[in-house]
This record gives structure tokens, C-alpha cells and sequence, in this order.
């Protein structure tokens, strides 16, 4: 019978146990046997440690010994092999330092017994897996899954490699309510449904697209069924097959990477398409027209002080909606008419957040019109004292000079100053009081018909829920003033309360020509929202209004919100 014998010689240092092990294995009865046993290494030496072995062995297996600092040997710098290693290597402006021992920790001491999952969970909060809702449609690797990416494609250069992935999501809003906007009561519920498709291509190129089948926002129109007021008794089926969007988004740095092959020191964000574009809050900009955009990132100026600066060139072509560009004969918006292009900044410095822009609109309408006019904005963003969180912002509207016998849409400025109290519970409890003064016809760079008023962003009561139509105070600026003051409460970050009071005073006296407020406003409004499940939230609305010109107004309504 012929036996094979194979030698391993192990050679551990004093930190482990040494041992050698021959395995004998029988090439033909397939019987085993091991031995244990100590096999000496040709030409062997010793070699010095710096710390106490932290594995001993105890009756034959090893077992894990803590160590304490402070009853160990004062150590001397990690030994050093010129025979068996390089030099170490390290940058010119670094330095050796003395190896402490006392410094760190001895090694954790695990307790016997058997492994307790649980009390690993509870080392981070207690926290469990999330499942909420998936998209109806994942094509590709799915969205926010653990384990590993699946390989990539070689599509756009190997330094640009693609990972497609199809996702289809959104949200579809019911809402309930009754409506007093004044001279109209109206009882109704009316849906909409968002719709978004998103294709990764890489991990920074998209082609994203938004529908809204069953509403014409642009009009104002949703399907709906009146069941109240002035025997409105109907239903009405709203269905668009326009697209609210549909643009490219990428990296110019990535793409460039891709197709030279060689990586680039640069970024450079850029999109086009029929594309969203959102500036302060939707107070300058919120509209979404046929154009592009490109961002120059990161900058810094040691100069001014500033850590970081972002610089956004944008146009737009088509699809511009303003209330500066109006069909003249029906006196709605004309998002047909208008072109833009402009510049927008962001600026991270004196402790605080700098946004600037310029914009200038033109009407392709020509010479009989002429209601091109320029569109600048300036706001800061900072806190004061650790106690005051302080937002003020600027728009300034000026040169629209329009064609004999037409009055001016966009002129003016607006001014407003956002303040919350930073409390002791800075994330869940937050009163605020925000103002404005308006003078003339102040007007957002762009806006859509859906977004609201420019005054949207001042409270509760200036918002409206695109939706039902719910009333709300004149958010135009047009020559009044005003705020809101109210409180937000969170909770337990798992449902909102908000309970505010605001105002528009007016400017030049009540019922003033071409003003849109004929007098003061006043009102009185609150907001419930709560989340039902993972995918569903529950939302409840009402207010008061009292007008002084005009008939008062008042609402309540309900929305449940589903996710998918």
C-alpha cells in the first residue's frame, strides 16, 4: 500500500500557538489520520514581540485573553527588519511619532455562551428592517436593496460603465372638500395622479419623465365630481396625455471619462429637455420649460471667504410660464410666448448660505407686445445666537416697457424674512413668523400654473393645494404687505400639526386700480397630517378668511396620499 505523508510546518508568532501538522491519507481505503506535533522551519529564528500574546492556548484550542494596558511592559517602537521589509515610506510634511502603548484599549472579552442576535440589534437603537413600498415596476437592480451591485455593461467607456435600471413611481391624491372661495360654494372630491419613470443609465446619467394623466394643471382643471353647490351635481374626467416633463441629466466630467478613457478632475452637472428647474424654495423660479442647465461646482475663494460656491447657466426656449407673458385676449397665462435665460449662485460663507441670480425674460411675441423686463434676487440664510434661524430674500423686477396702450405685468420688488426659533426640541417643535412688503407687480423668473402664488412659501394661508381649488389669502405681493406667524409640532417625527394666523394688508388704500386685493385680508388656518401605513398619509386642511372689500372665505378638506 502506498502512503503519501504531507509536512506543513506552521511558524506563529508568541502571539498565537505555534504548531506543526502532518496529515497522513490513505490513497486507497480512504481511511485519515492526524497528528499534531511540532515541525522545526529550515535556517529558523527567533523573533522579539512588542506585546503579550493575546491568544493563549488552553486545552488544546485557543482562546481569546483580554489585555490590560496598564499592567503591561512599557513597549518600545514596532521592531524593524531591514532583511525582510522596505523602509518605511511617508509623505514630506508627516512625522514619526513614539508608539504609547496606554493609549488604546485591550481587546474586547466576548461572554460563554451562545450568540444573542437580539442584543446586536439593540446595540444600534433597536432598529429592524424597513420594508415600504415598492415601485410597481423595477427593471434592472431593484431601488435601495442590500447585497451586491450586479456587474456593469461597458456602454459609454470603461470609465463611465453603465448599470441600467427602469423605475416607475408616485403618488396618486384624493382629496374631499368644501370650498367657500367668496361669491362660489363648492362640495367635491377630485384626484390626481403623479406619475414618474426614471432610466438610470449610469451611476450619473438619467432620462427622467413626469405625466399627470388625470388633471390639466396648466389650466387648472382636475377630474372631479361636484356633489354641492349651486346644483353643480357632475363629474368631470380630465384626462392629458401631455407630458409635465422629460429631460437628460449627467455628468459632462463622466461622460468626458468614458469617452477618453481617462478619469478627469472636473464635474460638471448638466441637463436638457423639457426639465424642472426650482430656485429658492420656488420663490424665484418653480416651472418646468423645453431648455438646459449647466452647473460649475465646488468653487472656493479664500478671498471672499468662501468655502463653497456653485455657479448654474440656464435657458429656456419653450413651455416658459409667467405672469409677465399673458394672453392678452383671455388674460391667462401664455406658456407659449416667453423665453428666459439666466444665471443663478450659491454661496457657502460668513457663516451663512448666499443665493443670487439674474434672469431676463423675452416676449417672442415681438414689437406689438414687448414685454420683455429683467429678474434679479438676492437672499441669505443664517443663524443667529443658537437661537434664531433667519432667511431674507430679495426680487426685484425692472425695464419691462411694453407696447403702447398695455400695462405693465412685472415690475416692482418683493421682500421676505423668514424666521424660526431654534427651541429645545429643535427638530420637532418650530415657531415661526415670516413677513413681506411688495410694491407694484413684482413676479417669479418663471412660474407654474400648479406652483402657486409668489408668496407661497410665507405660511399656510398663502398656499393653496393644487388640487380643489382650497382658498387662500392673495399671494400675488401686488402691493400689500404682510406675514404669517404660527407653530409646527412633529412629535415623534410620525405626524405634523401646524396652527398659524396671517395677513395682507393692502397699500394705496382699498379697492385701488389694477390691484388684485381690494382690501385687507385676514385669516386664520391649520394643517393634520399623519402617516396611515409605509405608503399612505392622511392630510386635513381648514381656514378662515375675512376680506374687508370683498366676501370672506373659508374651507376644510381631507387627502389621503398613496405612495408607490
Amino acid at each position: 500500500m502506498r502512503r503519501t505523508v504531507i509536512a506543513v510546518g506552521l511558524l506563529l508568532a508568541p502571539t498565537c500557538f505555534a504548531a506543526g501538522t502532518a496529515f497522513a491519507a490513505d490513497s486507497l481505503d480512504g481511511h485519515r489520520a492526524s497528528t499534531l506535533r511540532r515541525t522545526p522551519l529550515p535556517q529558523e529564528k527567533p523573533v522579539e514581540h512588542d506585546t503579550p500574546p493575546l491568544i493563549a492556548q488552553t486545552g488544546g484550542s485557543p482562546t481569546l485573553r483580554r489585555v490590560d494596558p496598564a499592567t503591561t511592559e512599557p513597549t518600545r517602537a514596532p521592531a524593524y527588519h531591514p532583511e525582510k521589509q522596505a523602509p518605511p515610506s511617508m509623505s514630506p510634511g508627516a512625522t514619526a511619532t513614539t508608539y504609547e502603548r496606554d493609549k488604546f484599549s485591550g481587546d474586547p472579552v466576548y461572554p460563554a455562551g451562545p450568540y444573542d442576535t437580539k442584543s446586536q440589534i439593540d446595540i444600534y437603537g433597536g432598529k429592524s428592517r424597513v420594508n415600504g413600498p415598492r415601485p410597481p415596476l423595477e427593471l434592472g437592480h431593484p431601488m435601495y436593496q442590500e447585497g451586491p451591485l450586479p456587474d456593469s455593461i461597458n456602454l459609454f467607456g470603461e470609465k463611465n460603465l453603465a448599470r441600467p435600471q427602469l423605475l416607475v413611481y408616485g403618488d396618486w391624491r384624493t382629496a374631499v372638500a368644501w370650498n367657500d372661495n367668496g361669491n362660489t360654494e363648492t362640495g367635491l372630491v377630485a384626484t390626481r395622479l403623479n406619475v414618474d419613470v426614471d432610466l438610470k443609465l449610469t451611476s450619473t446619467e438619467r432620462i427622467h419623465m413626469f405625466v399627470r394623466p388625470f388633471d390639466k394643471g396648466n389650466k387648472g382643471q382636475f377630474t372631479r365630481y361636484e356633489f354641492f353647490g349651486d346644483d353643480r351635481k357632475r363629474g368631470d374626467l380630465q384626462v392629458d396625455g401631455n407630458i409635465e416633463t422629460l429631460f437628460f441629466e449627467g455628468d459632462l466630467g463622466a461622460l468626458a471619462a468614458g469617452l477618453t478613457g481617462e478619469y478627469n478632475a472636473y464635474d460638471i452637472p448638466i441637463a436638457f429637455g423639457l426639465m424642472p428647474l426650482l430656485f429658492q424654495n420656488g420663490l424665484w423660479l418653480e416651472d418646468a420649460f423645453l431648455g438646459g442647465a449647466m452647473t460649475i461646482p465646488a468653487r472656493n475663494s479664500r478671498l471672499l471667504d468662501i468655502s463653497n460656491i456653485d455657479l448654474t447657466f440656464f435657458a429656456g426656449s419653450d413651455k416658459v410660464t409667467t405672469q409677465a407673458i399673458r394672453e392678452t385676449a383671455r388674460n391667462i397665462q401664455d406658456d407659449n410666448s416667453a423665453s428666459i435665460f439666466g444665471v443663478a449662485a450659491f454661496a457657502d460663507l460668513q457663516e451663512g448660505y448666499l443665493e443670487a441670480g439674474y434672469g431676463y425674460t423675452h416676449d417672442r411675441r415681438g414689437s406689438a407686445f414687448d414685454f420683455d423686463y429683467h429678474n434679479a434676487t438676492l437672499a441669505f440664510t443664517r443663524r443667529y445666537g443658537g437661537w434664531l434661524s433667519n432667511s431674507v430674500r430679495g426680487v426685484w423686477n425692472f425695464g419691462q416697457k411694453p407696447a403702447l396702450g398695455h400695462r405693465q405685468t412685472a415690475d416692482g420688488y418683493l421682500l421676505v424674512m423668514e424666521n424660526s426659533l431654534i427651541t429645545s426640541k429643535p427638530l420637532t417643535l418650530v415657531p415661526y413668523a415670516n413677513f413681506f412688503v411688495g410694491r407694484d407687480r413684482p413676479q417669479s423668473l418663471a412660474r407654474d400654473f400648479g406652483a402657486g402664488g409668489i408668496l407661497k412659501t410665507v405660511g399656510i394661508n398663502f398656499e393653496t393645494d393644487g388640487l380643489t381649488g382650497f382658498p387662500k389669502l392673495d399671494d400675488t405681493a401686488n402691493d400689500t404687505y404682510g406675514g404669517a406667524v404660527g407653530i409646527q409640532y412633529l412629535f415623534n417625527l410620525d405626524q405634523q400639526v401646524v396652527v398659524e394666523v396671517a395677513s395682507a394688508q393692502v397699500i394705496g388704500g382699498n379697492n385701488k386700480p389694477g390691484r388684485t386685493a381690494k382690501g385687507d385680508q385676514y385669516a386664520i388656518g391649520a394643517r393634520y397630517q399623519i402617516p396611515l401605513s409605509m405608503a399612505t398619509i392622511f392630510r386635513a386642511d381648514v381656514i378662515q378668511a375675512w376680506r374687508s372689500e370683498d366676501a370672506d372665505t373659508a374651507g376644510i378638506r381631507f387627502e389621503i396620499r398613496v405612495k408607490f
